[in-house]
């Protein structure tokens, strides 16, 4: 890996969409005279969270792909499903196997340097970016910012935001009591206590599993009702005998804030700081693929950021979707059991995913309880014409 203090390209995190488009970048001959620094505080050696993805056939990210579902499990109060997915599978990847695959990687391109060291701050000169970590400075002609202060969502009153947050538990039980067939994507028959609170389990064999407590709410919860949501599920489902082999937590804002806008000319943001998450639902991995795709294309013909934008119609979906899971979020199980009694799977993983027609979009919104997304359509109409 090259050594120097100049640079074409700065990332600050090497996270998902950091080192995604750090190999993006590596990949496409059309970028092959750049040179890219890669900045991140941790040495990404962690097992500290696990992404999962449906996808058609077989995916770019194979070799890490530590466990394929053919079918999810759905359940409320008053419907449960379990659906084959196919021709999709539901994925799972741990993120060290995404650290070390994309990393490992990054090490034979001679245009790559990775650094574990600290931002302190940056800022935009007129030719492109200094960039000051806690033992050097560094400058460069353009900046990718995975990194958002919490101050940005904090300080403004214009936009919803809501949070998916979750604590789970990597399990190992005596006997076998998993489906390692089937991952639970949402199971709403826990209390929900006026918000929207469900299960999420992935078995990875017939005694081990993840097992997360999660919900889409507004204000965070102590950690031991978390875990109380945890153990109480285990018990109801008369799972009693297991050992907790490790934990992962996580927050993942849900929010349709316009974080292009602060995108400079040389500086963009990137990851869950530019907005890459799918704010209705807070999938995140292959969204994030898609849009550092999107940013290659966009890097090839332009250089000013403040032109780059994220203009789909799914923005306005969403927005739609947490005007009434904000107002209303003891609702989230009713929307939910709505759109999976009504909808085929595979018209749900293409809207979730952005990628439905019109026509399957109209018919997803249209199942889903009228009266709220009805009221939320004109509340937000009339906010947009102020």
């Amino acid at each position: 890996m090259a050594q120097e203090s100049f640079y074409d390209y700065i990332i600050l995190g090497a996270g998902l969409s950091g080192l995604g488009l750090a190999l993006k970048i590596t990949e496409d001959p059309f970028f092959q005279d750049k040179k890219i620094l890669l900045l991140d505080k941790q040495g990404k050696t962690e097992n500290d969270r696990t992404w999962c993805f449906w996808h058609r056939g077989a995916s770019e990210w194979e070799p890490i792909i530590s466990k394929k579902w053919p079918k999810i499990g759905f359940k409320s109060t008053d419907f449960e499903r379990e659906i084959p997915i196919s021709p999709y599978a539901y994925n799972k990847i741990n993120a060290s196997d995404y650290y070390d695959f994309c990393l490992s990687r990054l090490q034979k391109s001679d245009q790559v340097t990775f650094k574990v060291e600290a931002v302190e701050d940056y800022e935009e000169t007129a030719t492109g970016v200094a960039v000051r970590t806690t033992s050097q400075h560094y400058t460069a002609k353009k900046l990718f910012n995975s990194i958002l202060p919490a101050e940005v969502l904090k300080n403004q009153r214009k936009h919803i935001v809501l949070n998916q947050h979750f604590i789970g538990w990597f399990i190992s039980t005596e006997k076998p009591v998993f489906d390692p067939k089937t991952a639970i994507f949402m199971d709403f028959s826990i209390p929900q206590r006026g918000n929207t609170r469900f299960m999420y389990v992935l078995p990875t064999s017939p005694t081990e599993a993840l097992v997360e407590y999660t919900l889409f709410s507004e204000d965070l919860l102590p950690t031991e009702i978390y875990e109380n949501g945890i153990k109480n599920y285990l018990k109801d489902h008369k799972i009693e005998k297991y050992t907790v082999t490790e934990k992962e937590r996580g927050c993942i804002p849900m929010t349709v804030f316009p974080f292009e806008k602060r995108n400079t000319k040389h500086v963009v943001n990137i990851g869950t700081a530019g907005g890459w998450t799918r704010a209705s639902t807070g999938f995140t991995f292959s969204y994030t693929h898609k849009r550092n795709a999107e940013l290659i294309d966009f890097l090839k013909e332009n250089d000013d950021f403040r032109i780059w934008k994220i203009g789909d119609r799914y923005r306005w979906y969403d927005r739609l979707f947490l005007d009434v899971l904000y107002r209303k979020n003891e609702q989230g199980s009713h929307i939910f059991e709505a759109m999976f009694k009504n909808n085929p799977t595979d018209r749900i993983f293409r809207f979730l995913d952005g990628e439905s027609s019109l026509t399957e979009d109209f018919k997803i919104i249209w199942s889903l309880p009228k009266k709220e997304f009805i009221k939320a359509f004109f509340y937000l109409k009339n906010a947009q014409n102020k």
